[in-house]
């Protein structure tokens, strides 16, 4: 049992044998009552601190899940950026490859006439 339930009990049965009006009697009354306050207080604390918990947990909970989904819809984004980037980079290097194409076939006229003149004298 616990300590304050003997005590009660204990102090009940000391009333009954002692006068109800005494002052001792009134002073451990209040005592008493007080006691019971604070415990009532103490068990409304740890309720709302228990509540408290269980709300943080939750919004954690809530919030990771929310992280997760908010990682993958970036992910998405960052992988059709990249891939609208290579396909950008690719026209680019197509249209590059083009234009050294028509100044190689430009130049091989020019380039073949500077070898004939440079092996013959001509």
């Amino acid at each position: 049992m616990d300590e304050k339930v003997l005590d009660e009990l204990k102090f009940h049965q000391e009333t009954i044998a002692a006068d109800a009006h005494s002052p001792l009697h009134l002073i451990r009354e209040k005592e008493m009552e007080i006691s019971g306050r604070v415990l009532a207080a103490k068990r409304e604390a740890e309720e709302i601190v228990t509540a408290a918990r269980k709300k943080a947990t939750e919004v954690v909970s809530a919030a990771d899940q929310q992280a997760v989904v908010l990682s993958k819809e970036r992910e998405q984004q960052v992988l059709a950026e990249a891939e609208q980037e290579i396909e950008g980079v690719g026209a680019s290097a197509d249209e590059e490859i083009e234009a050294l194409e028509r100044l190689v076939a430009e130049r091989v006229e020019d380039a073949g006439k500077l070898i004939v003149k440079l092996v013959f004298g001509v």
